[in-house]
């Protein structure tokens, strides 16, 4: 089995995506009871669907910065504890817009078992302003903390970006392997968008049959089996909430921040998932 089981029951997890509304010093910031009473219902639906685990991220901070402040750091701190606390499954972070210190920071103090990396080996210009992923300095960090147990998801010419060391995908995958990605994960071009086929295909011919590939956005009941012929694992957001995406013209956030997991939706996917695995 490949190194997702040594987090999951499983090696082929199927993880859901928990967005926290608008966290402190952001626009839209409500209250952290609030924020904390919504962000447990959606975990224990999760749990309840029968998921693997849950990645939380702060994904309403907008706009987001390229690394987060104390503040963010302070937030996704007590609300992760909070969730870690509340449900059984393992529980990961994502830290936007890539913010690895801070992920793997928040990660060893709460006891969440992976980080989401978005820029681990490329560079890319974003909203936000140019990323350059640093792979040493990402696993040096973890070891400074004694972290060698968080593993890192890391993302390949990732979504809302464009990438600037323009190469095949497959080259991109096999560095980040060989810099010390845990898992690699392929997206599509915006949110809500599936990875294409042949990328997935030319990923999977890179890194070999037993390295972890993570589907990292635009999976859906009616696509997973396509995708799961080249990959290990999927996170979903979009598609098991209670409203359809909105217009992809702005191509943020497609859902509003405090529109819940639906329950039937989660159970439906989970069940064509489990038939596709």
């Amino acid at each position: 089995m490949n190194n997702l089981s040594q987090v999951f029951n499983t090696a082929n997890p199927l993880i859901g995506a928990l967005h926290f509304p608008p966290l402190l010093g952001f626009e839209g910031f409500t209250s952290f009871e609030q924020i904390l009473d919504f962000s447990l219902n959606n975990a224990k639906i999760l749990e309840q669907a029968g998921f693997d685990g849950i990645i939380v991220e702060n994904n309403y901070d907008l706009p987001h910065a390229i690394k987060v402040g104390p503040e963010t750091v302070a937030a996704m701190t007590y609300l992760t504890e909070k969730i870690i606390k509340a449900i059984s499954i393992p529980v990961g972070v994502s830290m936007l817009w890539n913010s690895f210190e801070a992920g793997l920071s928040v990660a060893k103090v709460t006891g969440a078992k992976f980080i989401r990396v978005p820029v681990f080996v490329d560079q890319v210009e974003t909203s936000y302003g140019v990323v350059e992923g640093e792979p040493e300095a990402t696993i040096s960090f973890r070891g400074k903390i004694d972290g060698h147990d968080i593993l890192l998801f890391t993302d390949i010419q990732v979504k809302h970006s464009k990438l600037l060391n323009v190469r095949p995908i497959g080259e991109a995958a096999k560095e980040a392997v060989a810099k010390g990605s845990d898992g690699i994960i392929v997206t599509g071009k915006w949110t809500g968008d599936a990875p294409i086929l042949s990328d997935l295909e030319q990923t999977r011919q890179a890194v070999g049959d037993d390295f972890p590939i993570i589907i990292g956005s635009g999976a859906t009941k009616d696509n997973i089996n396509q995708l799961l012929k080249y990959a290990n694992g999927v996170i979903v957001g979009t598609a098991i909430k209670s409203e359809p995406p909105k217009s992809k013209e702005e191509h943020v956030n497609l859902i509003e921040p405090y529109v819940p997991i639906d329950l039937e939706k989660a159970l439906e996917f989970a069940r064509e998932y489990a038939k596709t695995c």
